[in-house]
């Protein structure tokens, strides 16, 4: 019950991370780190490998 629960959560944190990456696509929004700015094709990588590991996290606790 508690790798179900980790898995869970996990599997939320990824979601949210997805659905910021995708709010910062949608609005343009700028993401730096220290001097450097991050491009926005960094953030379509992130949207979909977020996405994938949210997807693939709630399939895993499904198979109980």
């Amino acid at each position: 019950m508690i790798k179900d629960n980790f898995v869970s959560v996990v599997s939320y944190v990824f979601l949210v991370i997805g659905v910021l990456q995708a709010l910062r696509l949608l609005n343009s929004w700028e993401a730096q780190i220290g001097s450097f700015v991050v491009p926005m094709w960094v953030s379509w990588v992130a949207v979909l490998f977020a996405f994938y590991l949210a997807f693939q996290g709630f399939r895993l606790t499904n198979k109980v």
